[in-house]
């Protein structure tokens, strides 16, 4: 009895210790084939702020699986990365891609962020023209200028025009990365935008002939808006109230944006002819009396 006991003992520890080896083995070669998955990626110790060159002291490498690893990356820390400078914000544990680097040998801060065929234009701004302080690094704007056209320079009667549209502010005042607290912005008295050279030449007549307005825009609204202007002519005309949308959602898809109704023209109806003749007013009522004869009644008018 106790010799079957003990053989019964003997095979399930034998039973358990296979089990056990062959989940180790399983286990290790998972975690073997896990590893030969991994790859070496270069991230960010620290933030890294936009326009910036990277040290050493900002970087490590990390591992990350294979198959999702981002494009573009770096596997070691070395001259594709140290001295680069950065295009945009990069946070803490963040991968370096080239998509996130200027190119070599482009100087730190502003000009890093300038694309190729565009130039960078610092207007004068104030609280009213800089939307009280809400325009930041990577708003888009619309920029409308009040003038004098030359036509009517005699007439000294001001015109207000959309020149330039969709235009993005690379810098305000000397910050070029948006604040990480945006109650921290301080007031500014200078916007940097990013302009093609025409368009710069538009921007400085604008700004020495008149006065600059900045029209702040979403920045999924990438429309092209074409409007005659504004005087004092149709300014007075008045204009159709709108809906207001919700914050942020633009016109569906195929859907073309709500524009104001034209107002209807007012056609002035001819005066009317007034009568040749005028009408005679009624004759006033005679008096009369009410006189009974017997069973009759009959009313007798005085002369």
């Amino acid at each position: 009895m106790q010799n079957k006991r003990l053989i019964i003992a003997l095979a399930a520890a034998v039973a358990f210790g296979l089990i056990a080896a062959v989940s180790v083995s399983r286990y290790l070669a998972s975690a073997q084939a896990y590893t030969k998955n991994l790859s070496n990626v270069v991230v960010a110790k620290v933030e890294i702020p936009l326009g910036s060159r990277i040290v050493p002291e900002q970087l490590t490498v990390a591992q990350f699986p294979k198959t999702v690893a981002p494009e573009g990356t770096f596997a070691v820390i070395d001259d594709k990365v140290i001295g680069r400078v950065t295009t945009v914000r990069i946070g803490v544990r963040e991968p370096i891609t080239e998509s996130r680097l200027a190119a070599v040998g482009v100087a730190a801060g502003l000009p890093s962020l300038i694309p190729e065929g565009f130039r960078a234009m610092t207007v004068k701004v104030d609280d009213v023209v800089g939307v009280s302080g809400f325009i930041q690094p990577g708003t888009l704007v619309d920029i409308v200028v009040t003038i004098i056209p030359p036509d009517t320079a005699k007439l000294r009667e001001k015109v207000s025009k959309i020149v330039l549209q969709n235009i993005k502010v690379l810098a305000s005042g000397q910050n070029i990365d948006k604040p990480k607290n945006e109650k921290d912005t301080d007031r500014v008295k200078a916007v940097t935008l990013q302009v093609t050279p025409e368009q710069a030449e538009k921007l400085a007549l604008a700004a020495s002939e008149g006065r600059l307005q900045l029209v702040m825009r979403n920045s999924v609204d990438q429309s092209d808006e074409k409007t005659p202007g504004a005087n004092k002519t149709t300014l007075l005309a008045g204009e159709a109230a709108l809906p207001v949308p919700e914050p942020g959602l633009g016109p569906k898809d195929g859907e073309k944006p709500k524009t104001a109704p034209r107002r209807p023209k007012r056609v002035q109806s001819a005066p009317v002819a007034a009568k040749a003749t005028a009408t005679a007013p009624a004759p006033p009522p005679r008096p009369s009396i009410e006189v009974i004869k017997g069973a009759k009644k009959e009313n007798v008018d005085f002369p």
